[in-house]
């Protein structure tokens, strides 16, 4: 086992992960020379390319002067946070990964806590080094601070560290620029002499606890993990000792091993290897496998419990089938369980007829789950999202998060003020280069809908990060709802630039002329606190007589881009979001103007 090395890399979003793991591969000479890649090839899932994220961790391998050294590729974002916290458990080291000029950022320091609480070994890569605005020395003294900060010990404070570029695929030990070189010898070296081999044993009984899921339609779940003890072999019976202690016998259909960006099949796998093993259609994350006879289970594995909830349903609009091929409770049903095999911090529960409350780590990790199913052609609606409030000792908790916000100077005291509404605590404000970077802890639902509130205030130059601290005992804090009203259609048919024309002075609109709408549908923004039923299919009453001048051309403006995450942050709690493949369509839980009128005129008396 001397030969293996298993590794993560650790890092706060967009500090470069991925695209590290791109040159790492392709200087190991894991591809063949003729080999297309690429680029930031683990993120092998569409919107993980669109967005630049990665939204689920991958192992991969490449050989190295004999060693093999398997990395896990590992996300950034807070919502994917548990799959960070489960890979330290099949890992002996991490690479930090630290942006030049940012330096340590929230994600830092969660996923960073992570590891030294496992008590991996770290070792600091500090990447972006070609940036002009790059500062080699104080980003080394923030990352030594922050260990300090965690309650590193002195093995972990005696790291190494790294200076790499790695969209330019450069590197060196050296913060002197002069010494980039285009060759990651010195990066694999001080993995395979700083990072210690797997500590295992070959000789004693199969032991190996699956951290990661996968799902495959011919096999089921698959297990992802390191082997603790022992062999394995295809076709071989095992026991799985389930969380709740009781013991399942199962024979291993396939097993597979990791080379390259490839999973391959293998007839053996030893103690130290990172393998995936298919056989038992529930396997669950931190369950045992073992020989058959042994009882003895590893520690269960800490899986982080949903924060946030929302209402899927089906679509019930008068434009339901139009787009989409999946449409019926059965299918969308069938789909939500089947992401469960895959997603352990996902949760679904039937709610009524035609809808499930479905609970995750936050509103990215839903809106991912949404985005998938409009792409695989599903049309459902959704409500607002809610934060979920926990029980403990009949009282009621809810979640906080860490909030880190970088904006410039001017927007400063309109983001403090908006915040304060929200029921942020400020911990701390320090000025960086010109930006006021600003530390507060917020209750979740004090987030929601803020992103939005944010850009505007800032003019899109914000940073917002957050990730997730504990739950606290719930605090009076009304956090509203979006403060002004909106454009209701109250006809159906095709919007027409006239109606649209002499309405812009009421609001700000979503649509353009020639869009089809239904009554009920939200057509844009009031700029009052109240809503305002329009008719935007009106068209210009014609006449025989015309006159020099009269028929300008109506000259519209454009209408307001939204987003899936817009929406979602958008939405009041009488409103819905209406997802179809081709269309994002915000609507009226009543659609009806009339039992509309009816119902908030009761609701405020």
């Amino acid at each position: 086992m001397d030969s293996i090395r298993n590794i993560a890399i650790i890092a706060h979003v967009d500090h470069g992960k991925t695209t590290l793991v791109d040159q790492l591969l392709k200087k190991s000479g894991t591809f063949r020379e003729n080999e297309q890649v690429e680029v930031r090839a683990m993120d092998s899932n569409d919107i993980e390319r669109e967005r630049g994220i990665t939204i689920l961790a991958k192992p991969t391998s490449i050989n190295y002067n004999e060693y093999k050294i398997n990395i896990l590729d590992t996300p950034g974002h807070a919502d994917f946070g548990g799959e960070v916290e489960r890979i330290m458990n099949m890992v002996d080291g991490v690479l930090l990964l630290v942006d030049a000029y940012e330096g340590t950022m929230p994600q830092t320091r969660f996923v960073l806590k992570k590891a030294l609480e496992a008590n991996v070994k770290p070792i600091v890569i500090i990447n972006k080094v070609d940036k002009p605005t790059a500062r080699l020395q104080e980003v080394v003294d923030e990352v030594i601070d922050l260990f300090i900060e965690l309650g590193a010990n002195d093995d972990q404070l005696d790291f190494n560290v790294a200076y790499v570029s790695a969209l330019n695929g450069t590197a060196s030990l050296s913060p002197d620029l002069s010494t980039q070189a285009e060759d990651y010898s010195c990066i694999y070296n001080l993995i395979i002499n700083e990072i210690p081999a797997p500590k295992v044993d070959v000789n004693a009984p199969l032991k190996f606890q699956p951290a990661l899921l996968d799902y495959n339609e011919f096999v089921g779940r698959i297990g992802v993990g390191c082997i603790k003890s022992g062999i394995v072999k295809e076709n071989q019976m095992v026991s799985c000792i389930r969380l709740d202690g009781t013991i399942k016998q199962f024979r291993i259909q396939k097993l597979f091993g990791f080379s390259g960006l490839k999973r391959i099949e293998v007839k053996e796998a030893r103690a130290g290897d990172i393998i995936a093993i298919a056989g038992l259609p529930d396997i669950s994350v931190g369950e045992t496998v073992t020989d058959i006879g042994q009882i003895e289970a590893l520690p269960i594995l800490r899986i982080d419990e949903p924060t946030l909830k929302m209402t899927f349903m089906t679509n019930d609009s008068p434009f339901v089938g139009k787009d989409g091929e999946f449409v019926t409770a059965r299918k969308i049903e069938e789909r939500l369980y089947r992401e469960t095999q895959r997603d352990v911090s996902l949760r679904v529960e039937t709610s009524g007829q035609d809808s499930w409350i479905v609970s995750g780590r936050g509103e990215l990790h839903l809106s991912i789950l949404i985005e998938n199913l409009r792409r695989e052609g599903y049309e459902l609606q959704v409500s607002k999202p809610e934060v979920i409030i926990k029980e403990i000792d009949d009282k009621k908790y809810e979640p906080y998060e860490e909030v880190q916000i970088e904006v410039p100077e001017e927007s400063v005291g309109n983001v403090i003020e908006a915040l304060g509404l929200r029921g942020a605590k400020m911990k701390n404000m320090t000025n960086v280069n010109n930006l006021v970077r600003l530390n507060y802890t917020i209750p979740s639902r004090g987030l929601i809908g803020f992103s939005t509130d944010f850009m505007t205030m800032t003019k899109g130059y914000g940073i917002l990060n957050h990730s997730f601290k504990e739950f606290l005992p719930i605090e009076d804090i009304h956090v509203g709802e979006r403060k002004l009203g909106v454009l209701v259609s109250m006809e159906n048919g095709k919007t027409t630039a006239y109606a649209i024309g002499n309405l812009e002075d009421r609001g700000t609109m979503f649509i353009e002329p020639g869009e089809e709408v239904y009554e009920g549908m939200i057509v844009g923004e009031c700029n009052r606190e109240n809503d305002l039923a329009v008719n935007v299919v009106k068209g210009k009453q014609l006449t025989n007589t015309r006159a020099a001048g009269s028929d300008h051309t109506v000259v519209l403006k454009r209408p307001r881009q939204i987003t899936l995450e817009y929406c979602l942050d958008y939405i009041n709690s009488d409103e819905l979001l209406e997802v179809t493949p081709h269309f994002l369509r915000l609507r009226k839980k009543i659609l009806n103007t009339e039992q509309r009128k009816k119902f908030d005129a009761k609701k405020a008396s």
